[in-house]
């Protein structure tokens, strides 16, 4: 109910023929009328469609009912509301002079080479199944090297696999160089001679690449659950402390301590598969495998044996 101020400030729209209490009007922007929707008597003209104006922008004929462009991309700089000259059939070739001249613009071909880099980054990532947050990462470390001009006379997918490889570290899911390079097809020359460059541009060591980063995906990898994580972890702690293996890959070390705690708790992998997930070659584990089953001794701690009633010694084969 309106109260007595609200009436006299309100306004309704009856119509003069009917007079309902409760009008039936028809707002028709098609014709711009109010029309009583009971006797057809046109109340009003030209009326202000106030609604959403959806409107189909594209070339072909399609549905696209969109009436803003897209949304600002973060990885490219300026406003973005660039307008692209695109080369037409019925201009006498004006149009292809005009975009061949906005193609020579200096800030129009670094815009088209982040383009380029961040679809390749997209690309070789969703191929691997790799999260879109490192995928992100990755992007920013390429801005970077590219605002500075840092890949001048160096492979572009070099720069790029460096950037996807330091983008893995930083996010806590770091890649082999091997998985990199078999991902990106640059070689592991072109990949290390790269880093070396840019290493000091990213914000923290990118060299070493430890075998405790690698022991969670390979386990998972591998189907095998948390203790036998947990206890190829244990080993590769004390692992680093052997004389023996010191000098050893960090891929090798993880391989080979994975391939020694399924064996001890009863869910052995062969070395064979061990190599196909990790890339270091079977003989390898196996020689990395026999410095460790020589110093079983000293690695099978109260902390592996006592929390684990399957942990069995009798469980390794020996090399």
């Amino acid at each position: 109910m309106l109260n007595q101020i609200d009436e006299q400030f309100s306004v309704r729209l009856v119509c003069r023929n009917c007079r309902d209490e409760i009008p039936n009007i028809i707002e028709d922007f098609s014709s711009g009328d109010l029309v009583c929707g009971d006797c057809g008597l046109v109340l009003g003209d030209r009326i202000i469609d106030t609604r959403s104006e959806w409107r189909t922008f594209a070339d072909s004929e399609g549905d696209d009912p969109s009436r803003v462009g897209n949304s600002a991309n973060p990885f490219l700089d300026g406003d973005q509301l660039d307008t692209l000259i695109v080369r037409g059939n019925n201009d006498a070739g004006l149009s292809r002079h005009l975009n061949r001249t906005q193609g020579r613009a200096k800030d129009q071909q670094h815009q088209s080479a982040l383009i380029h880099g961040y679809q390749e980054i997209g690309a070789l990532c969703g191929a691997f199944d790799i999260p879109k947050s490192i995928v992100d990462i990755a992007k920013q470390l390429y801005k970077k090297v590219t605002d500075e001009n840092l890949q001048r006379g160096r492979s572009n997918d070099a720069v790029i696999a460096v950037c996807i490889f330091q983008a893995c570290r930083q996010s806590g899911a770091p890649r082999t160089f091997k998985e990199i390079c078999a991902l990106t097809k640059v070689s592991l020359r072109e990949v290390s001679r790269t880093l070396k460059v840019l290493k000091d541009k990213f914000k923290d060591d990118t060299t070493l690449t430890s075998s405790k980063d690698l022991l969670e995906r390979f386990c998972s990898n591998l189907k095998l659950d948390n203790e036998v994580w947990r206890i190829a972890t244990i080993l590769n702690n004390s692992a680093a402390d052997l004389e023996n293996i010191s000098g050893k890959n960090p891929t090798s070390i993880a391989s080979a301590c994975i391939f020694m705690a399924a064996q001890l708790v009863g869910q052995s992998r062969d070395a064979k598969l061990i190599s196909k997930i990790s890339g270091i070659g079977e003989p390898t584990i196996k020689s990395t495998y026999k410095i460790l089953y020589t110093h079983r001794k000293e690695l099978l701690t109260a902390d592996i044996m006592d929390r684990n009633p399957k942990a069995l010694e009798s469980n390794l084969a020996q090399p």
